[in-house]
C-alpha cells in the first residue's frame, strides 16, 4: 500500500514554526552580542541600566497602537521582545534563569488562569467573569505560596499614576467593590469637585492636594467604567491641545505678530477660531 501523503501544515502552524526559529535566532544574536567578541555597549549593560529602555520601548508600542500604524507596531513589538530577551540573557549569565524559564512561566500561568479554555469544567462567559476568575486564581496562588492574598498586591509601583488608579479600580471591581454605573461615578466626580473647591478656599495646600488626588482617582475610574484606557485618552487630549496651540501660534505669525505679545482676550478669540477649524 503506497504511503499516504503527509498533511500539509496549516498557515498558522507554519507561522508558529517561523516564529520559533526566529526567536531562537534572536536569543543566539543576544548571546553573541554579550559574548567576548560581541558589542562593547551590549556587554556593558546591567539590569538597572536597561530599565529606561524597557519603559521607552513599551511606550513606543503604545504610541504605534494609538497611531494605528501597523508597520511601526510590528517594529516596536520586535524591539520590546528584544528587551525581554536582553534581560533574560543577563539573568542567565548570573545563573538565575534562562529565557526558556521565563517562557515556561508565562505559558504555565496562561493555562492555569484560563481553566474555562484549557480542559476544565469552569465557565466564564463574559469578560467581567474572566477578570473575576483571574483574580481569584491569582489570590489562591499567593495563598498557596504563603502570601496573604491581598487584592491589590503585585500592582507595579512604577506604573504612571493615572494607569495605577485605573488598575486599582479594576482589581477591587473584580470582587464587587464598584459603582453600579458610569452615572454614579460622574455624581462622585461632582462631589469631589465641590470638596476640592472647598479645600482650595479654606483648608490650605495639603488638603487641596488630597482632594485633587481624590478627583483624579475618581476620573480614572470613570474611564474604567466607560471602558476607556485613561492614559490613551489623555495622550490624545494632549496631542489635540498641542496641535491646536501650534495652530494658534501660526495664526499670530500670519499677522506678523508673536503670541508672546498677544493679550489673553486675543488668544481666546483666536483659540475659538482654531477649534472651529479643527
Amino acid at each position: 500500500m503506497p504511503d499516504q501523503p503527509r498533511p500539509r501544515p496549516s498557515p498558522a502552524a507554519r507561522e508558529r514554526r517561523r516564529a520559533a526559529a526566529l526567536f531562537d535566532r534572536l536569543v543566539e544574536i543576544m548571546q553573541t552580542l554579550r559574548g567576548p567578541d560581541g558589542c562593547p555597549w551590549d556587554r556593558d549593560q546591567t539590569l538597572d541600566s536597561l530599565r529606561p529602555f524597557v519603559i521607552e520601548e513599551a511606550y513606543e508600542v503604545v504610541d504605534a497602537i494609538a497611531a494605528d500604524d501597523a508597520a511601526a507596531l510590528r517594529a516596536e513589538i520586535g524591539d520590546l521582545i528584544f528587551e525581554g530577551v536582553f534581560l533574560a540573557q543577563l539573568c542567565d549569565e548570573a545563573g538565575r534563569f534562562h529565557v526558556a524559564d521565563a517562557l515556561q512561566s508565562i505559558v504555565d500561568k496562561l493555562v492555569r488562569r484560563h481553566p474555562h479554555v484549557f480542559g476544565s469544567n469552569a465557565t466564564a462567559e463574559t469578560p467581567e467573569a474572566v477578570k473575576g476568575q483571574w483574580e481569584r486564581i491569582k489570590a489562591n496562588e499567593r495563598a498557596a505560596g504563603g502570601e496573604r492574598p491581598h487584592i491589590l498586591a503585585g500592582i507595579p509601583k512604577t506604573l504612571p499614576a493615572l494607569l495605577h488608579a485605573h488598575t486599582i479600580g479594576g482589581r477591587v471591581a473584580a470582587v464587587g467593590f464598584d459603582w453600579q454605573g458610569a452615572g454614579d461615578v460622574i455624581d462622585k466626580i461632582a462631589e469631589e469637585v465641590a470638596e476640592l473647591r472647598q479645600a482650595d478656599a479654606t483648608e490650605g495646600r495639603t488638603r487641596t492636594e488630597e482632594e485633587l488626588g481624590d478627583l483624579l482617582f475618581t476620573i480614572a475610574n470613570l474611564a474604567r467604567k466607560l471602558d476607556i484606557e485613561p492614559e490613551a485618552a489623555l495622550r490624545r487630549a494632549n496631542a489635540k491641545f498641542a496641535a491646536r496651540f501650534a495652530a494658534l501660534e501660526r495664526h499670530f505669525e500670519t499677522l506678523g505678530r508673536s503670541i508672546h505679545d498677544a493679550s489673553l482676550e486675543e488668544m481666546e478669540a483666536a483659540w475659538n477660531q482654531v477649534k472651529q477649524a479643527r
